[in-house]
């Protein structure tokens, strides 16, 4: 089994332990009172520099997340802490010459979300993962790489469940395993559907 694969029978079995381990746990929109959140989410956008700038990137990833406090801070940036695992099972990068498709895994994503206001809660995000792929990425380079972004976005709150919507930058590289390394930076487009739960 290839590890494009392994990657996504490794992600679909855990967020499906997640979902049957969580069945028992109360289901609502909003982050207060919560212990984590479960969302599915996508997103695509483009290169924005040098050699690598008519690359395009879409992904599809699945999140487990823990609150890890309660709103606290001062004034408008009150809000409370949480960190995230990804699991990212599809990966579609199109290159001048090729399509590579792969998937990967964001072992720790720190988010701030803000306590105000109350139907709507914007957060900013920081993570950091993997991506493996069929083809190198970018061309002549590894098909091992290491993901960083920054997020800057918003949860729209309803009664059982959530939507989001961000825009991500995110720098894709092989952390300089091979030269040359151009790296891939990309602006993004993110939407999810989740749940928090206490």
């Amino acid at each position: 089994m290839k590890v494009t694969g392994k990657i996504l029978l490794v992600g679909a079995v855990g967020f499906m332990a997640a979902l049957l381990g969580a069945g028992s746990l109360r289901a609502q929109g909003s982050p207060e009172n919560s212990s984590r959140e479960l969302q599915v989410w996508t997103g695509g956008g483009h290169g924005i520099n040098g050699s690598t700038s008519d690359t395009g990137v879409w992904n599809l990833g699945l999140r487990y997340g823990l609150i890890l406090t309660s709103p606290h801070g001062p004034g408008f940036l009150k809000g409370q802490l949480e960190y995230a695992f990804d699991v990212v099972p599809a990966w579609v990068l199109t290159q001048k010459t090729n399509t590579a498709y792969g998937g990967g895994v964001n072992p720790f994503a720190f988010k701030w979300i803000l306590s105000e206001p109350k139907k709507v809660k914007p957060y900013f995000e920081i993570e950091g993962g993997t991506l493996f792929t069929n083809k190198e990425v970018p061309e002549r380079t590894s098909q091992i790489n290491f993901t960083s972004s920054g997020a800057l976005g918003m949860h729209i709150l309803r009664e059982k469940h959530n939507w989001s919507a961000e825009v991500r930058f995110m720098h894709i590289s092989n952390a300089g395993m091979t030269t040359p390394n151009p790296g891939i930076n990309t602006i993004q487009v993110r939407i999810g559907w989740g749940i928090f739960r206490k």
